[in-house]
């Protein structure tokens, strides 16, 4: 996805505001994961969000996502997002983020997912890496879930 940074989209200082790039990235991982999945999906967690840079009114911002491993009924997918000036064409990684969504039917109910084809040993080490992922989020879900009981 490629769109320009307007001033509407922006702070007082002239940068786009966090709030927007998170709502990008959450369309561009929900484009990824239906292109694979052809279903119907509810974001579940956004993991590791890091603002690295910020982007400036005016730039391009280009968000870059794949899906990265797929569980039974959920995968997961890395969002890449970068700012390019538009008068230089000089791009730079400004967030990164990794999302889980869940497929389900119309009336809610979790549907299963096609499997990811992971081909290369890079390939498996990211798929690898989003097992650890998930299951640090399920910790920690689990532990919010009994410190509230």
């Amino acid at each position: 996805m490629v769109q320009v940074v307007l001033p509407n989209d922006a702070n007082p200082l002239g940068f786009i505001l966090g709030g927007t790039v998170m709502h990008l990235i959450d369309i561009a991982g929900a484009i990824a994961c239906h292109r694979h999945t052809r279903s119907l999906l509810v974001t579940a967690a956004v993991d590791d969000l890091q603002f690295l840079h910020s982007i400036k009114v005016g730039d391009l911002i280009i968000l870059k996502a794949r899906v990265t491993c797929v569980f039974t009924t959920s995968l997961e997918v890395r969002v890449d997002v970068f700012s390019e000036e538009t008068l230089t064409g000089n791009r730079q990684l400004t967030s990164t983020a990794f999302l889980t969504f869940v497929a389900i039917h119309r009336d809610g109910s979790r549907i299963t997912v096609p499997p990811l084809i992971v081909e290369t040993d890079e390939e498996r080490r990211v798929c690898e890496a989003a097992y650890a992922r998930r299951a640090a989020r399920l910790k920690r879900k689990a532990e919010a879930t009994t410190s509230r009981s």
